[in-house]
């Protein structure tokens, strides 16, 4: 570990950019490199900039984050992925979006890119091209009475496109590989130049579902960036907002998930409860999504006393709804035997990929970045880490089961301890950088800004949990039938447009 000893060492935190980031040479970030394969270090993210790119690295144990830059020679850079493959499709990206080439990557295709960009400029502003047709060249399995099966990238139901290819052996998956990129929005690329306000409200919009995460952590990164401390009250109401989205998509999760197996009936219980979390949010916040709501030097607006008492009603009520449906779904054979030892994930690819939320914690890793980065209100508030080892689909639905009741728990401690006082302060312009990282409902958010003079955004990146999870979904289908891909695929439920950009 001697390599992240000397980016601590000489990426030493100051005014301005408050975590460590240092500048390295190709042979310490070749070394970093090798500490991920060995898994000492996690890998947090992987971006690019004019010239450069960023590596955030994880030392679990310690609970130590740091950030590698490294300045390309030649528009080119040491490949991570060469040695530890969760670094590829990150790569991928960096070169679509920024012309930076891996040298020596293990996977020079490009995803973001579809063979409809034309001159390639930062942050994905391209000139138009001609199209040149689909000639993506998927990995290839090759054996005796092997078949492809192409989904999508239209689907028949409203998710978001993504086409999925899959190498069966009759009923049986041998590979499936998935290509995304196509709801690419060029985000990163609307952030640069906008002030911090405009910044967040894009950022809040990276993948819907997880909004109040997405915002928060590009909030809390500029806070750190200037130096700005956030009320009390402000951390409390972020918490109950990032409690409550938890709420909402765990409770839609785990009744299609059972849909996806025909069980049509959780589906509309877990819907019904799903949508008394959105009507409160919108009373209390202003908002079913709470769409910003949260905002750099706290959040867009206070909680009444009137919103208080909805958030208990429905706390009440979730807890006397929920106990029968863990039973039935629990109880019903035909249900568990779709569930349980279906797509299987292992647990020393979560280990080696560092997937978060109930992907990692079903598969035995119990990172929680509430807790192992803690931050406020997470940092006063004792809660449970949910973690199983079966790594199958139904030990994915239980770990949502016991954080939705940890969040009904946590929701209520909140309120219970609400300070008074101001819900906001003001952000003053200038320099600085700052880092971030955040509890989502699929795993850890990272957000990355750096800030100009005059407080405007000079470059973003926002790191979704689905970058390390996508990967996991292709492994955990192998050997299962093709039928039981919603079910795996569900039980992911991974965001498309988070990792889109």
């Amino acid at each position: 570990m001697q390599a992240f000893a000397q980016l601590l060492e000489n990426g030493r935190a100051g005014p301005c950019r408050p975590f460590p980031r240092a500048e390295v040479s190709a042979e310490q970030w070749t070394a970093l490199a090798g500490h991920l394969a060995a898994g000492e270090l996690v890998l947090m993210g992987l971006w690019g900039d004019a010239g450069v790119v960023h590596m955030a690295l994880l030392d679990e144990a310690s609970g130590r984050l740091a950030v590698a830059t490294y300045v390309c020679v030649g528009d080119a850079f040491p490949s991570v992925a060469h040695y530890h493959p969760p670094a590829a499709r990150l790569e991928r990206t960096v070169r679509d979006l920024f012309g930076l080439v891996p040298e020596g990557a293990p996977d020079p295709r490009p995803w973001l890119d579809h063979g409809r960009w034309g001159v390639r400029h930062p942050l994905g502003v391209n000139l138009p091209a001609e199209p040149e047709g689909d000639a993506y060249p998927f990995l290839a399995a090759e054996g005796e009475g092997l078949h492809q099966i192409p989904v999508g990238p239209v689907h028949a139901g409203i998710i978001e496109p993504g086409h999925f290819r899959f190498s069966c052996y009759g009923e049986t998956v041998v590979r499936l590989e998935a290509r995304l990129g196509y709801v690419h929005k060029g985000i990163e690329g609307l952030m640069a130049g906008a002030d911090v306000a405009q910044a967040a409200r894009l950022a809040g919009r990276q993948s819907g579902d997880s909004t109040v995460a997405y915002a928060l952590a590009f909030s809390r990164a500029v806070e750190a960036a200037r130096g700005v401390a956030v009320p009390a009250r402000a951390h409390a109401l972020r918490g109950v907002m990032a409690e409550l989205e938890r709420l909402a998509n765990h409770l839609g999760d785990i009744g299609a998930i059972c849909n996806d197996a025909a069980f049509a009936l959780m589906l509309a219980h877990c819907g019904v409860l799903r949508e008394k979390v959105l009507r409160v949010s919108a009373r209390a916040f202003g908002h079913r999504l709470m769409m910003d709501g949260v905002i750099p030097g706290g959040v867009a607006g206070d909680l009444a006393r009137e919103g208080i008492s909805a958030i208990r009603v429905l706390v009440s009520e979730v807890r006397t709804a929920f106990p029968a449906l863990v039973e039935l779904y629990d109880n019903t054979a035909s249900l568990q035997d779709r569930t349980v030892g279906t797509g299987f994930t292992r647990p020393d690819y979560v280990r080696q990929f560092g997937a978060g939320g109930f992907v990692g914690r079903a598969s035995g890793r119990a990172f929680d970045a509430r807790r192992a980065l803690a931050y406020p209100p997470y940092d006063r508030l004792p809660f449970e880490v949910v973690v199983r080892t079966e790594g199958d689909v139904n030990a994915r639905i239980w770990v949502r089961i016991r954080e939705v009741e940890q969040s009904l728990g946590l929701v209520v401690r909140l309120l219970d301890t609400l300070p008074e006082g101001p819900v906001a302060v003001e952000v003053p312009p200038g320099p600085g950088e700052g880092l971030a990282v955040v509890e989502g409902f699929r795993g850890d958010v990272l957000a990355f800004v750096a800030l100009e003079t005059d407080g405007r955004v000079r470059r973003a990146h926002l790191r979704d949990p689905s970058w390390f999870q996508w990967p996991l979904l292709e492994t955990a289908i192998e050997g299962n039938i093709v039928a039981d891909f919603p079910l795996c695929n569900k039980s992911f439920n991974c965001s498309y447009s988070g990792v889109d950009l």
